[in-house]
């Protein structure tokens, strides 16, 4: 079955869903590299302040985005349910600090609202569409503009 990257061929979307506090949130599956434990991270010097600093993934530098910090969320303790999801975006992988990771859940087009302006405080920049499952609401979140948006971060080198 071939896939493209917005939708399946049967105008389904999978996702990975995560907490950041209260809210839901989704990452289509297709920019899910891996999903980590917390480990040990390194600060880099000057850095955004939503950068929490870089990691080694097998030989690979990535750096890592505290999505807490980059939606102007409180900053809370790490505990043992905080993930960092690995995504790739444009052949670059980046780490995503995350309170916890839920499970995968596959939407049909009909579920999915295109974006609202603002969702729970966040930007619109961010939002692809608000996903509906059962009693919950579901943000999904475009990948390439958190990681591009106004600091053009780690993308360009």
């Amino acid at each position: 079955m071939s896939e493209n990257t917005s939708a399946t061929s049967n105008n389904e979307r999978q996702l990975i869903l995560f907490a950041l506090g209260k809210g839901n949130y989704g990452i289509p599956i297709e920019n899910v590299f891996e999903i980590k434990k917390m480990g040990e991270i390194t600060v880099v010097p000057k850095a955004p302040k939503y950068i929490e600093g870089v990691i080694n993934l097998r030989g690979n530098v990535i750096p890592v985005i505290d999505l807490r910090k980059r939606f102007g969320m409180e900053k809370i303790e790490y505990t043992k349910k905080t993930k960092t999801i690995i995504v790739e975006v444009k052949k670059r992988q980046f780490g995503l600090i995350v309170d916890s990771v839920a499970e995968v859940v596959t939407l049909n087009q009909s579920q999915i609202e295109l974006s609202l302006p603002t969702v729970s405080g966040l930007k619109a920049e961010f939002i692809n569409g608000i996903g509906k499952l059962e009693d919950k609401l579901i943000i999904i979140l475009d990948i390439t503009r958190i990681l591009q948006s106004e600091e053009d971060i780690v993308i360009e080198e």
